[in-house]
């Protein structure tokens, strides 16, 4: 792990003077479980990162975390390097649930890592819960609901299960050992958790998330506005520089290569050999990720603020797929926004896919 740390501290020198003037309101440490990171490693990344880059004084700065793999002391000291916003993967209240799906905590773990990000100073907690679980009714997935909001969280991310290329699930349904996720069964719980969160004053602001005000995450905001951010580590990717691009995914051939690297004065990345994928912006696809991530926000796409970026006329581009998902009664233009209808929010997808091809 501390070659690691070193490691990444090493790529963000390198970026250092090529953001000189931009400022960073985020920082996420994600991707596997960072909390199994020590302190002494996770401080040399945080010194590393205060040094190179301009942090805003009032930055989000968050940290995904599996439950069973913090405890007080560990959750004290992460407070005193700057985080402020913790992300708790539970997936679930019910033990039996948790051990089908191979998670190292319990329900009681849970409550008491929160309990101690609590005392430890954190003033935003998000729970992640998954429905839709293989056995799960919708009674059963209405209890982790309620035990979620029963302990006050911040921010509240609901996901669907869903079927990922080379998951031990996939195979057992490709091979007919599990019928997978029933999804009229999911729908219902999509409906009724709508519902359930709406009483509890919770902000519905993206298809999976729910935030109290001026909680949301600002971090995942930025994804999905099609934003700027730069990924350190191993497999992370960037959207940076009118580029795409990604460091090795091995950790050790990160490491590696990180210590291989140069700083170039021409080419930010010209030097960075633990690049491992790069690929220069395309239009099109730019014009259509901003569509459909945008419509995955409850407030919409900015039709102006689009027809700015990419100095296109939306209708011109988008017609069609303006045209056919407000026919189907998919999506709606209000206040300059387009913007799924509330009781299309389950349909999502069948709007996003229109808006794969633009005319350009």
């Amino acid at each position: 792990m501390a070659p690691y740390a070193q490691a990444v501290a090493t790529e963000a020198r390198l970026w250092s003077p090529h953001l000189a003037g931009r400022r960073a309101e985020t920082v996420f440490f994600g991707g596997g479980t960072p909390s199994l990171l020590p302190l002494p490693e996770m401080q040399v990344i945080v010194e590393a990162l205060r040094g190179c880059f301009d942090i805003a004084p009032d930055a989000e700065v968050s940290l995904e975390a599996n439950p069973g793999t913090v405890d007080a002391a560990h959750l004290v000291g992460l407070q005193r390097l700057g985080f402020n916003r913790i992300s708790f993967g539970v997936q679930s209240f019910h033990d039996e649930e948790l051990r089908t799906l191979e998670r190292i905590h319990d329900s009681d773990e849970v409550e008491q890592a929160y309990a101690w990000a609590r005392e430890a100073g954190f003033e935003n907690v998000n729970l992640d819960l998954i429905y839709g679980l293989a056995g799960q009714t919708l009674d059963g997935w209405q209890v982790n609901l309620e035990r979620a909001l029963a302990i006050a969280p911040e921010h509240l991310s609901l996901y669907a299960l869903t079927l990922e290329d080379g998951t031990p699930l996939t195979r057992d349904v490709n091979r007919g050992r599990n019928l997978g996720p029933d999804l009229d069964l999911q729908a219902d719980m999509f409906e009724w958790s709508i519902e359930r969160m709406k009483r509890s004053d919770y902000h519905h602001y993206e298809v999976s998330n729910w935030a109290r005000p001026q909680r949301e995450c600002r971090h995942n905001l930025v994804y999905w506005r099609n934003g700027d951010w730069l990924g350190l580590g191993a497999g992370a990717h960037s959207h940076l520089l009118n580029q795409r691009f990604a460091g090795a995914a091995s950790p050790s051939r990160y490491i590696a290569l990180a210590g291989e690297s140069t700083l170039s004065t021409d080419d930010p990345l010209q030097g960075m050999r633990q690049i491992g994928m790069r690929e220069m912006a395309d239009q099109a696809r730019e014009m259509s990720e901003t569509a459909f991530l945008a419509l995955r926000l409850r407030e919409g796409l900015d039709i102006a603020a689009f027809e700015s970026r990419f100095g296109v006329d939306f209708q011109r581009v988008f017609g069609d797929a303006l045209s056919e998902t407000q026919e189907l009664g998919l999506t709606e233009l209000k206040g300059g926004r387009l913007r799924l209808r509330d009781e299309a929010v389950l349909l999502g997808d069948e709007a996003f896919i229109r808006f794969l091809s633009p005319s350009i």
